[in-house]
């Protein structure tokens, strides 16, 4: 009887060496669900040089966005649960499913968290002709006028759209919302003055027109001020405490992966994520590097889901 037990789990502990040692066996997919030359979609390229470099497997990104992100999320949700199919997923993994009725998978129960990657604050904009050049005089302003004040983001739902909503909610203020298809149209609009709002994370973009002043950087939306703006106080600071929004981005691979496979992953990225250069590139982006560990992600997760649900609601922002 212990002759056989002790078999079992020799054969069991041989079975999963053999997996750690011969992964990956085949190339690896990285499925990106946004489009292309975004931030998620450059740390995921950078990540796969890296992963093909040390592992002498070909690494491949494919993009797959569409239906605010669900495509491209469900594609890994569904795939073999073998490390060989991973997802580089932006916030919107905890922002769909209150903005949608039905998903084809569930952010917790169908991803084990490897690592967040990354995140991207915003920066709260207006344009010089809105009489409010700080956070508390806006806030005041969109108290004496109530609904008046235009804000322009990039779509509905999307992360910049719940950034101002969560401003609004915490704020107890009201504004008008007005959604583009994508950043730069809503941009173009807010530089003609068009709209006198907009949170957007495209800071190549727009610090241009800051520094030259067809811009006002109100405030940005991290815990803490930006490395690269360092002038330009947070929203908490500015006069809303405990007020953070962040974009950002995590590894994740199917429910069901091998903890062997997860653990090898989860240290090869963390290696990746820190190296200078690639720090770098990301910073280029306005990211900063996280490269926390899997406990923290998963709690990260849980609470922005409920975060989200609760900002969306009072926004009174209606599923699809």
């Amino acid at each position: 009887m212990h002759r056989g037990l002790a078999a079992i789990f020799c054969g069991a502990w041989v079975a999963c060496a053999f997996a750690q040692e011969t992964y990956p066996s085949r190339p690896i997919r990285i499925v990106v669900p946004t489009a292309p030359g975004g931030p998620s979609d450059n740390c995921a390229r950078m990540m796969a040089n890296e992963f093909t470099k040390r592992w002498g497997k070909q690494v491949i990104v494919d993009i797959r966005p569409g239906a605010g992100t669900i495509i491209g999320t469900d594609i890994v949700a569904k795939a073999a649960p073998d490390g060989h199919t991973l997802l580089v997923a932006p916030s919107a993994l905890v922002i769909v499913p209150s903005s949608y009725k039905k998903l084809p998978f569930d952010p917790i129960r169908d991803f084990v968290p490897i690592t967040q990657t990354y995140f991207v604050p915003n920066l709260l904009l207006a344009h010089p002709s809105l009489p409010a050049k700080s956070v508390k005089a806006l806030i005041a302003l969109a108290k004496a006028r109530p609904g008046e004040i235009l804000y322009a983001s990039s779509g509905h739902g999307t992360n910049p759209h719940l950034t101002v909503e969560l401003l609004t909610s915490m704020a107890q203020i009201k504004l008008m919302h007005i959604p583009y298809k994508g950043t730069m149209p809503g941009l173009i609009d807010l530089l003609a003055g068009r709209s006198a709002l907009m949170a957007t994370s495209s800071m190549p973009l727009t610090v241009p027109h800051v520094r030259t002043g067809k811009l006002i950087a109100l405030g940005i939306t991290s815990a803490k001020r930006s490395a690269a703006l360092p002038d330009i106080p947070t929203i908490a600071e500015a006069g809303v405490p405990g007020y953070e929004a962040v974009q950002w981005s995590g590894l994740f691979a199917p429910t069901g992966t091998s903890p062997e496979i997860i653990s090898r992953l989860y240290k090869e990225s963390v290696a990746i994520l820190n190296l200078p250069d690639v720090k770098e590139r990301l910073a280029a982006d306005s990211a900063e590097v996280v490269a926390g560990t899997q406990e923290q992600l998963a709690a990260f997760m849980k609470s922005e889901l409920a975060k989200w649900a609760k900002v969306v609601k009072a926004a009174g922002i209606q599923p699809e």
